[in-house]
């Protein structure tokens, strides 16, 4: 890890980052053709893992207090029989909904407990992730820039070769007037009309 690396995580320590994984304009990042890189790759699939486990013990905690609403009602429906010691199975019902309601406590103890630690571990994954699409942008942003720099030259440099040409090929253009001119005003229209015709006629055939 780098210092820079810790700076950062430094600075981000206190601020709110939206789950990447979740952000369609995230994913709009790495669209783009580009091969993807391993990094993100890894963290992506890391993040969603945990999103994944926590969303589990989101519904199993749900499940398992509504399977303890419904032994604890069925304990109290049963609390008279059971309390005569006249109905055994009663009784029987009775110690297994116990049982099963321990077992629930214990359950939700453990999905608690990790349900507090998984938003902190969301957390750091997500702010690794970031730091991470963050170099790779800004790596991109960089290189487009020198691309960028790079074809402004050329285009500079192609407008004055442009600008050259166009110049050169005005000056012919006017050269090539002034001498037809002259050499109508020397030898006539009939003479350059003759020599036009053997002029072009030899031009045309080599």
């Amino acid at each position: 890890m780098s210092k820079s690396d810790d700076y950062f995580k430094s600075v981000l320590a206190d601020k709110k980052i939206p789950v990447l994984t979740l952000d369609n304009k995230w994913h709009q990042l790495f669209n783009q053709g580009a091969e993807p890189d391993r990094r993100i790759k890894r963290l992506e699939e890391k993040l969603n893992d945990l999103l994944k486990k926590q969303g589990k013990a989101n519904t199993e905690t749900k499940e398992i207090k509504k399977l303890k609403r419904k032994l604890m009602q069925e304990i109290m429906e049963n609390a008279q029989d059971a309390s005569s010691g006249n109905d055994k199975a009663a009784q029987k019902k009775m110690d297994e909904n116990k049982r099963l309601i321990d077992d629930c406590n214990r359950k939700i103890r453990g999905y608690k407990d990790e349900l507090l630690e998984l938003p902190k571990e969301i957390d750091k994954v997500n702010k690794e992730l970031m730091l991470v699409t963050l170099e790779i942008c800004y790596d991109r942003l960089k290189e487009n820039e020198q691309e960028i720099e790079e074809t402004s030259r050329w285009v500079t440099q192609i407008r004055v070769e442009l600008k050259k040409r166009l110049i050169r090929k005005q000056e012919k253009e006017e050269a090539n007037q002034q001498l037809y001119s002259y050499m109508h005003d020397i030898f006539g229209a009939d003479v350059i009309n003759i020599f036009d015709m053997g002029y072009k006629g030899i031009e045309k055939d080599s």
